[in-house]
């Protein structure tokens, strides 16, 4: 498991290099029109849902009669899932077009965006190859659930670190040929084919006793995939309008120019979640089939162990950002930065502390047991207090609001589901924060703190100065894991280890 958990973490070290070359290239390049592209982001992306949560419920069905070696029943679920992909897309094609109508009223041909006549038809003809992209990628990314159930995560990251070194080489080289949306647009659907293609090819080797083909759709069939997927697609609901919104809300509101202010403040945590979803894509399987062996109990140890590595995880990743975040993004961004980004990046890492952990394990091991329901309409409930405050916010406090009504439900949430998911696993809250939460807070509490001296005593600016201060704070951090936070830890004596293979 830590080998699988180990190589996801390996293609976030890529994904993140990639997001970070990217996001400066793109945002200087294409300038204030960047804003415009995370509108259509925003405004296209809650197509996705109309897959109806089919991939995760797949990941979860081919794990079950993997788990009963029931190759035929692995089959017979991934064929389903491809024709209600494929039959997915074919609506996503024609809603996009409704959405379309709206969106270039309300935003794009508006006269408080004022867009030229070339940027205009530009940001139009963008708008339909992504939402292109979205109908094909309904099947095209079905392939890695074949991986997925099967724990096949090492050629799964190679795959998909080939498509993000792709995307890095292709976006630099069409973009300093053609600075347009629509080119930016049409690298998104050239990646993800060619990854479909290297995916279904080296998965037809490797997992020969399933087949990827389109099924008649049967009814039971159908019920058993969709019984799941239901509360997958509330999940991604909830995601959807807690994260990918808020440019929607801001742009109604204000100008393209806001719109980038939040997305440069609020993009480093793409790949921040993503490094705790790297743990819940293995803990997920997991725990279905640990439930199916009747094997409880190391569900709940599944549970507090990945807990406290996740937490371990957001503490050192985010309080490097919660202290040094509007520094670091001054460097990243360059002349495209705004303060008020870094500003609202602290207010959003305060609450991405309580939800992140929350969201990387407890969930998934819950999804995993068969219970979506609680993360389902917990999510949903959050996406629509973040809309709603959101909404209500913005005038006043223009992009500082949206970032309260962003963060405010974040902290709601993983609160109200760290007790459900205790409760689901017959485990006590108190134990649950004292294994889970205790130890690695104080051992972030002193890196923390001089880290913090360092920038109001010296002054961090530039990137010598903040790789620097970023070495420091990391060796202080690691050596409070070895001697306080996993010292004697009943699942890894990180201080044991270190003393034995000192010899001492």
């Amino acid at each position: 498991m830590l080998k699988n958990i180990g190589s996801n973490w390996a293609l976030n070290v890529v994904q993140i290099l990639v997001f970070m070359v990217l996001t400066t290239y793109v945002v200087n390049t294409l300038e204030e029109t960047f804003g415009v592209w995370e509108a259509i982001v925003a405004a296209a992306g809650p197509l996705q849902l109309l897959i109806l949560g089919v991939p995760m419920a797949t990941v979860r069905g081919i794990s079950r009669h993997l788990a009963k070696e029931d190759a035929e029943g692995a089959s017979r679920v991934l064929g389903t899932s491809v024709s209600l992909a494929l039959l997915m897309g074919a609506v996503t094609l024609v809603l996009g077009g409704t959405v379309y109508l709206g969106f270039d009223h309300a935003l794009l041909s508006s006269d408080r965006w004022h867009l030229a006549p070339r940027d205009l038809a530009d940001a139009r003809t963008a708008y339909w190859v992504f939402v292109v992209n979205l109908a094909i990628g309904f099947c095209l990314r079905l392939p890695y659930a074949v991986y997925d159930a099967h724990h096949d995560f090492i050629p799964r990251n190679l795959i998909m670190a080939t498509g993000f070194l792709a995307k890095l080489g292709l976006t630099v080289g069409l973009l300093s040929l053609d600075a347009r949306l629509t080119t930016l647009a049409w690298v998104q659907v050239i990646v993800a084919a060619g990854e479909f293609i290297l995916a279904y090819t080296v998965s037809r080797r490797r997992h020969t006793a399933i087949r990827f083909a389109p099924a008649a759709l049967q009814r039971v069939q159908v019920m058993e995939i969709l019984s799941f997927s239901v509360f997958a697609l509330l999940l991604n609901m909830g995601a959807m309008l807690a994260f990918r919104i808020d440019a929607l809300v801001i742009g109604s509101h204000l100008s393209q120019a806001e719109v980038k202010t939040y997305a440069i403040g609020n993009k480093i945590f793409d790949p921040f979640i993503n490094v705790l979803l790297a743990i819940g894509m293995v803990v997920m399987p997991m725990a279905t089939q640990l439930a199916a062996q009747e094997r409880s109990e190391e569900v709940r140890d599944v549970f507090l162990k990945w807990s406290k590595v996740a937490v371990t995880l957001v503490l050192l990743l985010g309080t490097y950002l919660l202290i040094l975040g509007p520094e670091f993004l001054g460097w990243w961004i360059g002349e495209a930065y705004d303060v008020e980004s870094g500003r609202l990046l602290q207010i959003l890492m305060l609450s991405f502390f309580v939800f992140l952990p929350v969201r990387g394990v407890a969930l998934p091991v819950l999804m995993g047991l068969g219970r979506p329901r609680g993360p389902a309409f917990g999510l949903v409930g959050m996406g629509l207090l973040n809309l709603l405050l959101s909404l209500f916010l913005v005038g006043p406090y223009g992009v500082i609001g949206v970032a309260l009504g962003t963060a405010i439900p974040n902290v709601l949430f993983a609160s109200w589901f760290v007790i459900r998911a205790c409760r689901e696993l017959e485990l006590a809250p108190g134990e649950f924060l004292a294994y889970a939460l205790a130890r690695p807070l104080l051992g972030t509490l002193p890196a923390a703190a001089l880290l913090a001296l360092a920038k109001w005593r010296i002054g961090i600016e530039g990137f010598v100065p903040l790789f620097t201060a970023g070495i420091l704070f990391v060796t202080f951090f690691a050596i409070m894991q070895v001697l306080v936070v996993w010292r004697g830890d009943r699942f890894f004596d990180l201080h044991g280890a270190v003393m034995r293979r000192l010899g001492r």
